[in-house]
């Protein structure tokens, strides 16, 4: 059962996480691995990770608890929604021991990352349109196809693709999922020239025929899309707590000014003109995170479903809540909310990836009137 109010525990933790993550340098824009590294000592990498591979045997909660207190903080560590909750939970949920093995103790331990493909060029991240092929040459695979928009390919030890075998081309979907080392023959990356500016880069993905032995495929080849929303519901779910963190972060910086900065004779947060709006950005960012809360709960209950519902919700609340408090904390500060000084410019285009990525405002909404309201498709 969903609970609104957090154990001690979550309290202890958010506490703790805090404080690491505000004593640290600001890492918006500028490498974080030492970041990653100090974190992962601590144990916050690899919380949701099982015990027995060197996790913290807790759940996507926790995880989700971390990187919202990173990014409050304004240090957000994108990949957290990469590396150990889409990849780390797959493996875990689906993966072969020795996978299990291989991989768990060092993403636990921040010692290897790994990135998630499953954006492609002419399908986004409609699973039922993407092209990446597997086909099977004796006991090996051939993977062939694009991907695009794939986060942190460079530092990462190896992705995990989406694919799907050659026989869903007639009709049958059946998305599988394998792992790519990053220097496996035939496994291209070209850098995407963004004007975001994040530690994390962006890529374009080439894959042509590139041979896997039978062990890269992670999980059962007929399970479909049971295993790809075991990643795709915690990456929705993370990308809420990153968007909250990063709205507290801007709605922090924008209240020390308010507080501070008299234009007459008081205040300017005394004015409603400026409390108000800076009011209504906090209620949102609670309400967000409410649901988001609900989300991580009903996924780490084994809730699939429900999940699924709610991780929608909580992304599109989170993505929207972000925005409007960026764009108020850089309206109250005014011509200074654009300096490099405050740091809070640049935010208005990072906050704009919560409502784009991993799945667009449009396609939740989508989701809702077809899954949840019972409305017929456009499409």
């Amino acid at each position: 059962m969903t609970t609104l109010m957090e154990s001690e525990e979550h309290k202890s933790l958010r506490e703790a996480v805090a404080t690491f993550a505000k004593n640290h340098p600001r890492t918006l824009d500028t490498d974080n691995r030492q970041l990653w590294q100090e974190a992962a000592k601590l144990g916050y990498i690899g919380v949701n990770l099982p015990e027995t591979y060197g996790g913290g045997g807790g759940g996507i909660t926790e995880l989700s608890l971390v990187l919202e207190e990173m990014g409050a903080a304004g240090n957000p560590l994108l990949m957290m929604i990469v590396s150990p909750a889409i990849c780390g939970t797959v493996i875990s949920r689906f993966g072969t021991d020795a996978q299990k093995r291989d991989w768990l103790p060092s993403l636990a331990d921040g010692t290897r990352l790994m990135a998630f493909g499953i954006t492609e060029p002419d399908a986004g991240s409609n699973s039922h349109r993407i092209t990446t092929t597997a086909r099977r040459d004796g006991t090996d695979w051939l993977l062939t196809g694009r991907k695009v928009f794939i986060s942190g390919v460079d530092i990462a030890d190896a992705t995990l693709i989406v694919g799907r075998t050659e026989d869903a081309r007639t009709g049958r979907l059946k998305p599988c999922l394998f792992i790519v080392p990053r220097d496996t023959p035939g496994f291209e990356r070209r850098q995407l020239d963004m004007e975001l500016n994040a530690a994390e880069k962006q890529f374009e993905l080439t894959l042509d025929d590139v041979r896997l032995p039978a062990e890269a495929l992670v999980g059962d080849e007929d399970a479909g899309l049971l295993q790809l929303f075991a990643g795709l519901n915690p990456e929705r779910i993370m990308t809420a707590a990153f968007g909250i963190g990063m709205g507290r972060y801007a709605l922090s910086r924008a209240l020390e000014y308010a507080r501070e900065r008299t234009v007459w004779k008081t205040p300017i947060g005394a004015h409603q003109a400026i409390a108000h709006p800076l009011a209504q950005a906090h209620i949102d960012l609670e309400l967000a995170r409410l649901m988001t809360q609900k989300a991580a709960h009903l996924y780490d209950a084994g809730d699939d479903t429900g999940a699924g519902e709610a991780a929608n919700m909580a992304k599109y609340a989170a993505g929207e809540a972000c925005v409007k408090a960026v764009d108020q904390a850089v309206h109250t500060l005014g011509g200074n909310g654009l300096t490099r000084e405050f740091g809070l410019a640049h935010l208005i285009t990072a906050s704009r990836v919560a409502r784009i990525a991993p799945v667009s405002r449009e396609m939740i909404l989508n989701y809702v009137s077809h899954q949840t309201l019972g409305l017929p498709k456009s499409y």
